[in-house]
């Protein structure tokens, strides 16, 4: 069995799709502090969801869930981070190693498919150096360097090396040897990787490692390398029917969200926006979720596909930030929870109303929240819709859902996202 500890609900859907390309089994199971976890699959993802959390509570969950993983006798262990190193990252693989009693990881950040690229250590998004993206702004961890050795090591102890793209593309067994002379000196070995073909020469030279940390991307090819399995059973026995309309939620703030949802309204989708601004006061908020759910309620019974999205409009946005900060003493972290709780319980209260079993999400803390709001607890991969975004059957609920990180996904992947679920409770 492989183990995998993901430190958010869409990127354990993200690695998960990798390991399902390649015929894996895969169930997602939420982060308990001493589980004992039960699965039939071949790989077991535990979502910790602790890219938010403080570093002392990152670094405990990712030991926690790496001591479970364990009781199971894993035969490799990954450590899925944000595929931009948002978060605890020296936390969550200190967590690991020491969990594990190892001293030694091999690190792969990049995932051309998603314009993710590591050259001499330094990250870029689409070409753009990851200190002048957005990601520079992200209100909890904004990302102001592009150096990965440098974000790393400012987070452990442990010593952090780099084999840079010249030594990769003297092919796999150079590696191999390059890798062995940084286990002397280093615990954690980042490796460049800028295309695909890069990722297959790593994939080869560290299939064998017993830890492994960073994007999905290099998960995709790492099972060319390992013995090979029965396929997806869960897929294949798939049968639920649903005369709704597909929901989509939307509460990520990022550029390709904004993209994604301006897409589906321009083509005709129903929408109902929530307005941010009303989060603080219960009454108001109270009255904003009463709304949506009867503006939902009419559409989805009657088959029509419908968005619900916190209002993303700049001026909105900042107008929310401002009054949560003046007259509530909020900082934005605490204004971006309270939205993605609101959205939860409209969901919530949609899905009682209308019993629908198909649900797009758009955001990481989004999807997390919504999730547990539902009592979902963890999902089955199914079938990949673009690099990084599987649909996923839930386990506790009878659901159809599919869960987007905010900045992955093409400008129309919603749309694609709503007629892939409704290809498979048609038998597709």
């Amino acid at each position: 069995m492989i183990g995998v500890v993901a430190d958010d609900t869409t990127g354990a859907n993200d690695i998960g799709v990798m390991f399902s390309n390649n015929q894996y089994s895969v169930t997602i199971l939420p982060y308990k502090e001493k589980a004992d976890y039960e699965v039939d699959s071949n790989v077991l993802i535990v979502d910790t969801d602790s890219r938010l959390d403080p570093q002392k509570l990152s670094y405990e969950k990712a030991y926690n869930a790496t001591k479970s993983l364990k009781k199971l006798g894993c035969s490799l262990y990954f450590n899925k981070t944000c595929s931009v190193f948002r978060g605890n990252i020296g936390q969550e693989f200190d967590g690991m190693l020491d969990a594990l009693n190892e001293e030694f990881a091999v690190i792969s950040l990049s995932f051309p498919k998603n314009g993710r690229a590591t050259v001499g250590g330094n990250h870029s998004v689409h070409g753009v150096l990851l200190e002048n993206t957005n990601f520079a702004n992200d209100p909890v961890h904004p990302m102001r360097e592009s150096n990965l050795v440098d974000i790393l090591q400012e987070q452990t102890s442990r010593k952090v090396t780099l084999i840079n793209i010249d030594v990769v593309r003297k092919g796999t067994e150079f590696l191999k040897k390059t890798l062995e002379k940084a286990k002397e000196t280093a615990n954690y070995c980042i490796i460049d990787s800028e295309n695909q073909k890069d990722l297959e020469i790593v994939a080869e030279a560290i299939h064998d490692f017993p830890v492994i940390c960073g994007s999905s991307a290099i998960a995709e090819e790492l099972p060319k390398h390992w013995p090979a399995t029965k396929g997806n059973s869960v897929l294949e026995n798939l049968d639920i029917k649903d005369n709704n309309g597909v929901m989509v939620v939307s509460g990520s703030m990022t550029s390709e969200t904004k993209k994604q949802t301006s897409y589906l309204i321009t083509n005709g989708m129903q929408v109902a926006v929530f307005d941010t601004r009303k989060v603080f006061n219960q009454v108001e908020a109270q009255n904003e979720i009463t709304r949506i759910v009867d503006r939902a309620k009419d559409s989805i019974i009657n088959g029509e596909d419908l968005l619900v999205m916190a209002n993303n409009n700049d001026d909105v946005v900042a107008q929310t930030k401002e009054l949560g900060s003046e007259e509530y003493n909020l900082d934005s972290f605490t204004i971006s929870k309270l939205v993605s709780a609101k959205l939860a319980e409209a969901s919530y209260e949609i899905v009682k109303v209308t019993g629908l079993k198909r649900l797009v999400i758009a955001g990481g803390d989004t999807s997390g929240t919504i999730l547990r709001k539902l009592g979902i607890e963890g999902n089955y991969v199914l079938k990949e819709i673009e690099p990084g975004i599987p649909s996923g059957l839930s386990i506790g609920k009878e659901m159809l859902i599919v869960l987007k990180s905010g900045s992955f996904g093409k400008v129309d992947f919603l749309a694609k996202a709503i007629d892939h679920l409704k290809d498979l409770t048609q038998g597709k």
